[in-house]
């Protein structure tokens, strides 16, 4: 009988190898390997017969046990986790294709010895013994797929984690009694506030309590994998217990926080929900290390926060000068439904391996409760799990049992290794229930009547560990009533405590005293907003330094004569002082912040050109693949400079700089659209993150939004950055948006904003034609100065009879009808800043010109957009007496007109309009 011995631990690579040769031609590989691969695909298949040409000479009934023992290895790879008991409210479904059969045997076989190739390194194993060690490591408690990762070293790598130990994991009994010890603080907490606040809501982590265990192995591993801090983002179920258990945030402080009598805007503005709040600390390992522990405060909005932590991670990775991305490891909790439904968790995958977004890879944890509010898995997802979307970057998943916290450790330990030796995401699926309904109030037998029978006669998880470890003798029972007892007994002091503040409160003040919004939070406070002039101009010299620089190659660098011409007649423009464009200006505000040690990030879609081919931040040679950053290379001590290309995302782009400029506050951090209208792909982003987050979170941001808007008859999608919408959301000084003129006043805007003692968010409606527009240009004195909220006329008419107001590009087609029509009468006055609207400044303009015959407001959106409805609202306050009168379009579904010549038509009738109409 021929026996073939193709499979050992010396060539599994080598099968890998011909494996695909095969695939593709059989007469690639010789007989003997023919027959190794239609014996594993015969055992694949069960179908009795060959599947493809057979050398009948090359075939034994040895080599063909000998592929199916080898198949058998890799369907349980491949397949294990469709039969493994990962859900802990129903048994698993047989899968055909792992029956003994399928796989190629029959019960003569299963004594039979074979050489199991590249599994547990190259070992003589019986087929029994195989098919036993192969379910315990795959089908058990963990599920995992990992065989979508095509490079073969990280396979390996997971394999010798798994498959030695059978996935069963082995810990000491102090840490078994930890793991337990946490179960129960997290079940107890949970039925404490159930007890003591009955009726509130919590978003309750019930029926997923190991997440708590959970939580704390990973942070406990931490300084095993050199980690010191973690950013963590999560929805609001189970954030109370997080918080409590995990961030140690007082208990008695958050029964505070459930009070009737607690005062949510004590500090500033309206606050938020309790389980919407961020929080920060500092955790002691047990082995003594400290881990700075952060939790990014998230609106109902789900999945929102994820690219904000990215952001948060890679700015703290940038102030440790963690270059390895070891040091600050994000950590992302998400629920089973939003995951697979929300498209920004794409969005944060695709971005995860990009050199200008990337953080050395994420822990992802799903809270898989199986039920989405009250719809079922079947209704929310097309895919078999709600975890396939990790697939796209390769990311091992781990199916696990929530009922077993054992497995779960074990397998969020794996993914922490696994994060630190490839720097790359992981997920881990955790299988449980929601012991209630969306929230405490909500009543889940409606829609799930059967479901929740079963839910309500399931034991607790620290019932079914407690059981296990008694029977292990790791702990009496005596002992795991003193672990609930004793922390019981924690939170009863707290809420005593916390009523017992109350009542002394009432005492002295006849109601609640009022304490700190933001106790122990990640609260930051900064003075008010003020309209102070910020010097912002430097010296002439400094100046003309960094324009030389930024206009000059290297030699020998072969540019694109394009791109020749453009730098030396910006260098020209600027020696003989005719003129300095926007992008100049631009480059001039980078490069003078640079020189004083401010660094400066600029991402969006095609940053690097500009999507109007107008910056250039980068050089590329002709003929090669070498480029060059003058931003890069100013002075020896300059501050760093770093332009990403984003991917073609606006709201996970968008989150992320948000986040990058949270916790990088030195940084002035740009995010830019291709088109101002593509940020509403972000809208989510800017309402519950960028607009409010001072007055929610008290978090500071000084984020700018470059969004090019105006009206050049490009159509509906390419003209408007909505600028109605964000005047809306202004209020409490909240943000700034400006609408600028001027490239000057665009240079001193950037400046200013990272000059002052105090941040906010900066949205600027950055031009398109302006940015070759012959008298849209700035003069060398320009850039001395500071930053002006107004802009008079600079040949204001010695006796108006109309003032005319604008902002923006429609100011130069006000100058040119004015100019060429030879209108003496008639003052323009830019406001340049919309938001806060500097008005003691307009009072001053007003009473300069208190004698003209009427105020008009000119713009080219239409009357519903643009800043007309919050400029009319806005005089009607400060200027009773005064009269503002609109030139604009009219009252429009969409922004602007598809055609060219409607649009000139257009243009053309506002501005005559804002000249010579009687606008009663």
């Amino acid at each position: 009988m021929k026996t073939l011995n193709v499979a050992n631990r010396w060539n599994a690579d080598l099968i890998d190898s011909y494996y695909e040769k095969w695939i593709e031609d059989a007469r690639q590989v010789t007989p003997d390997w023919r027959a190794f691969f239609e014996g594993f695909e015969l055992g694949r298949s069960g179908k009795g017969g060959p599947v493809k040409a057979v050398d009948e000479e090359a075939l034994s009934v040895d080599s063909k046990k000998q592929a199916c023992f080898i198949g058998a290895i890799y369907a349980y790879r491949s397949l294990g986790h469709t039969i493994a008991k990962i859900n802990p409210l129903k048994e698993p479904q047989d899968n055909p294709r792992l029956s003994l059969n399928r796989l190629g045997f029959n019960e003569a076989d299963l004594d039979s010895p074979y050489h199991t190739g590249n599994y547990l390194g190259g070992v003589i194993m019986s087929v029994r013994e195989l098919l036993d060690r192969l379910k315990k490591t795959y089908c058990g408690s963990v599920g995992v797929e990992y065989l979508h990762i095509q490079e073969t070293p990280k396979r390996r790598w997971l394999q010798k984690r798994m498959e030695p130990s059978c996935n069963i994991p082995k810990y000491s009994q102090d840490k078994k009694i930890r793991i337990l010890r946490k179960i129960i603080e997290a079940e107890t907490f949970e039925h404490f506030l159930h007890n003591r606040f009955v009726g509130q809501k919590r978003f309750s982590l019930e029926g997923a309590e190991t997440l708590i265990a959970c939580l704390d192995a990973i942070i406990e591993r931490c300084p095993k994998v050199g980690t010191e801090e973690v950013v963590m983002g999560m929805a609001h179920r189970g954030r109370l217990n997080v918080l409590a258990n995990i961030l140690g945030k007082s208990s008695e402080f958050i029964c505070r926080e459930f009070s009737e009598n607690f005062i949510k805007g004590s500090v500033h503005g309206g606050g938020d929900v309790k389980y919407h709040l961020g929080y920060s600390n500092t955790a002691t390992t047990e082995s003594g290390h400290e881990i700075d522990v952060r939790l990014v405060a998230n609106p109902s909005h789900l999945e929102a926060v994820d690219s904000v932590v990215e952001g948060c991670a890679r700015a703290r990775q940038r102030l440790l000068n963690d270059s390895e991305r070891k040091r600050v490891l994000p950590l992302l909790i998400h629920g089973d439904a939003a995951f697979s439904g929300q498209g920004v968790v794409t969005e944060v995958f695709n971005l995860s391996k990009l050199k200008g977004y990337r953080t050395g890879g994420t822990i992802h944890i799903v809270v898989n409760n199986q039920i989405g509010f009250t719809t079922d898995p079947c209704d929310a997802r097309s895919s078999q799990y709600c975890t396939d979307v990790a697939k796209i970057v390769e990311a091992p998943i781990f199916h696990v049992n929530g009922d077993d916290p054992l497995a779960v450790l074990m397998a969020a330990e794996i993914a922490l290794d696994y994060r630190k030796e490839y720097g790359e995401d992981v997920v881990i699926d955790m299988y449980c229930y929601r012991k209630h309904g969306h929230n405490e109030a909500d009543e889940p037998k409606f829609t799930h009547p059967l479901l929740y029978e079963k839910i309500a006669q399931h034991p607790c998880i620290s019932v079914q560990l407690s059981r296990h470890l008694i029977e292990e003798g790791v702990v009496k029972e005596e002992e795991v009533s003193a672990l609930k007892s004793t922390y019981q007994a924690a939170l009863d002091k707290a809420f005593d405590d916390a009523k017992g503040q109350e009542s002394v409160a009432e005492k002295q003040n006849g109601k609640a005293k009022r304490r700190r919004r933001f106790e122990g939070s990640t609260a930051e406070f900064q003075p008010p907003y003020d309209f102070k002039a910020i010097k912002t101009g430097i010296a002439a010299k400094q100046l003309e330094a960094v324009a030389q620089k930024l206009t000059q190659a290297p030699k020998g660098l072969k540019l694109n004569p394009k791109i020749e011409r453009q730098l030396e007649a910006r260098s020209k423009a600027f020696k003989d002082d005719k003129g300095i464009d926007w992008a100049f200006a631009e480059a001039l505000a980078f490069g003078t912040l640079l020189i004083e040690g401010t660094p400066v990030r600029l991402s969006g879609q095609d940053s690097e050109r500009g999507t109007f081919s107008q910056r250039h931040s980068v050089l590329h040679e002709m003929g090669g693949d070498r480029s060059y950053i003058p931003l890069l290379h100013l002075s020896k001590d300059q501050a760093e400079f770093c332009v990403h290309n984003s991917l073609l995302s606006e709201a996970a782009v968008l989150g992320f700089d948000f986040g990058y400029s949270l916790d990088h506050p030195q940084m002035l951090c740009i995010w830019e659209a291709q088109f101002g209208d593509f940020a509403n792909g972000a809208q989510t982003i800017i309402d519950q993150f960028i607009v409010p987050s001072e007055m929610k979170w008290q978090r500071i941001s000084s984020l700018v939004m470059l969004l090019p808007h105006g009206y050049e008859g490009q159509g509906p999608e390419h003209s408007s950055a909505r600028l109605e919408r964000f005047l809306q959301a202004c209020a409490e000084d909240n943000i700034q948006v400006c609408n600028l003129t001027t490239p000057a006043q665009y240079y001193h805007v950037l400046r200013r904003q990272m000059r002052r003692t105090f941040r906010k968010p900066l949205v600027i409606m950055s031009p398109k034609s302006l940015l070759r527009h012959k008298h849209c240009i700035s003069r060398r004195s320009d850039f001395a100065g500071s930053f002006q909220c107004l802009l008079d006329d600079v040949e204001s008419p010695a006796r108006p009879k109309r003032l005319i107001l604008c902002s923006g590009k429609v100011y130069y087609d006000l100058l040119e009808y004015r100019t060429t029509q030879k209108i003496k009468d008639a003052a323009l006055v830019r406001i340049e800043q919309l938001y806060p609207l500097d008005i003691e400044g307009m009072k001053r303009l007003l009473k300069k010109y208190a004698k003209v015959e009427k105020i008009i407001w000119c713009q080219e959106e239409p009357k519903n957009m643009g800043a007309w409805s919050y400029l009319s609202l806005a005089f009607a306050d400060f200027a009773e007496n005064t009269h503002l009168h609109y030139a604009g379009r009219s009252a429009t579904a969409s922004p602007a007109v598809g055609s060219l010549s409607r649009h000139l038509k257009q243009q053309q009738a506002l501005v005559e309009d804002a000249f010579t109409s009687d606008l009663f």
